[in-house]
């Protein structure tokens, strides 16, 4: 991960809540990555990130 992208808490938090994501997300490379919470920091509620999160194992 880029140090320059930062990564939103909410992302984190919802994450850690949803072991697929996580895991999936760790798998993806550095780019990738970046990416994914480039698209999570234009998120605006916690509705939508936890939607976002659960999404990733299908998705990505």
């Amino acid at each position: 991960m880029e140090s320059d992208n930062k990564m939103p808490l909410t992302f984190q938090m919802a994450l850690a809540h949803n072991t697929q994501s996580m895991s999936t997300f760790l798998k993806m490379s550095n780019e990738k990555q970046d990416e994914i919470i480039k698209e999570a920091t234009k998120l605006k509620t916690v509705r939508e990130m936890q939607n976002f999160v659960d999404s990733i194992p299908k998705t990505h």
